[in-house]
């Protein structure tokens, strides 16, 4: 079944309904967040996105962008594949406790032998499993998140446990590991190797030191995953036989998709980002706690609706995901640059998300009583 552009959030105008792309609609409302927070910032005496101080030879305020990126990298990982997820239909509860364990995990295999000359004081197991070459823990910690998004996908599948259940046990069990791992008590002490995952200069060495950006690794592999996944999602079958599911899952069983197959690799592929989230969120840390990727979840489903994704199934895309990743990061750092407290900030927020929704049931019903 092939999906038409304008149901996949394809970025081109659409000849047939004279309309801009849904993504349109989420980089102008960005704009005007921006513009709004700028405006409030003025009024208190300072700037939100420019620079103020006279001895930063800059125009915009740097240090603020990168907070705003990085603050928003690692949930935006997990919501490239609670994207996917969503648009076949389904919904992943369970991601934010798949980075709790993970992390756990993850880190028991990157730890040092020794801190400060002395024994590590936080060793989960013994010498075989203190200095491992840093492919290991990221190893270890891609099996996890893959795991759990295939037990994920064939309980969805095969069982035809509604997601919501299926991701709900997961998010239980998971998050059960993640504290009985080590009773609770925090994993540190990584080797340098692991904690350079995060706090390296991955796009210096892209670019050959042409272009630096260090302590940014996260918002490095965002964007990356995002231009992988747009692509994918885009211009392949993975991506037409997703959005294919989601929008009818019975035409496209017969046109001859293998929807349990393919609701499984999603599914796994929504794993597998969770777990890079955790490799990349616990060595930006250094440490690891059971607590790590609370809400984690609902974060990244704000974004992916934020973005024009529809719950329903069937529309979204990559870029609109990280447009309301944007709008997120923007919010948050908004709010904080006015100081509000951090309370209201939890009560605006959820506004948004219900607003986001109620905006996209406006528009299935305006499509439908178009057609």
């Amino acid at each position: 079944m092939a999906a038409t552009p304008d149901g996949i959030g394809g970025l081109s105008f659409d000849k047939r309904k004279n309309a801009l792309p849904a993504e349109a609609g989420v980089f102008l409302a960005l704009i005007i967040i921006v513009v709004v927070f700028e405006l409030l910032n003025r009024f208190y005496g300072g700037s939100f996105l420019f620079n103020t101080r006279a001895n930063v030879d800059a125009i915009f305020n740097q240090q603020r962008i990168d907070i705003m990126l990085l603050q928003v990298a690692i949930i935006g990982i997990i919501s490239l594949g609670v994207t996917q997820v969503i648009i076949t239909g389904g919904i992943d509860l369970s991601s934010g406790s798949v980075v709790g364990a993970t992390a756990m995990i993850v880190m028991s295999f990157a730890q040092t032998a020794t801190v400060n000359g002395n024994p590590n004081p936080k060793a989960v197991f013994g010498d075989w499993a203190m200095d491992l070459p840093v492919i290991v823990p990221i190893a270890v910690g891609l099996a996890c998140g893959l795991l759990a998004g295939l037990i994920n996908g064939l309980l969805v599948a095969y069982t035809r446990i509604p997601p919501f259940i299926a991701t709900l046990g997961m998010m239980v069990s998971a998050r059960g590991v993640a504290r009985w791992w080590s009773n609770g008590q925090p994993v540190s002490f990584p080797t340098e190797s692991y904690g350079s995952l995060a706090n390296g200069d991955l796009l210096g060495g892209l670019t050959f030191g042409l272009v630096q950006w260090p302590g940014q690794n996260p918002a490095v592999m965002f964007f990356l995953l995002a231009a992988l996944f747009y692509c994918i999602m885009r211009y392949t079958l993975y991506g037409k036989h997703t959005y294919a599911i989601g929008s009818n899952e019975d035409a496209a069983r017969m046109s001859g998709i293998n929807v349990a197959r393919h609701k499984t690799m999603v599914y796994a592929i929504a794993g597998l980002l969770s777990s890079i989230a955790a490799i990349l969120l616990t060595s930006k840390n250094l440490t690891a706690q059971a607590g790590m990727g609370v809400m984690y979840e609902l974060d990244a489903i704000a974004m992916a609706v934020i973005g024009g994704v529809s719950l329903s199934g069937g529309r979204g895309s990559i870029v609109g995901t990280v447009l309301g990743a944007m709008i997120f990061s923007v919010i948050i750092s908004g709010f904080t640059s006015i100081r509000l407290d951090a309370y209201y900030q939890e009560m605006v927020k959820g506004a948004i998300i219900v607003g986001a929704v109620v905006l996209d049931q406006w528009r299935q019903r305006r499509a439908s009583a178009r057609s």
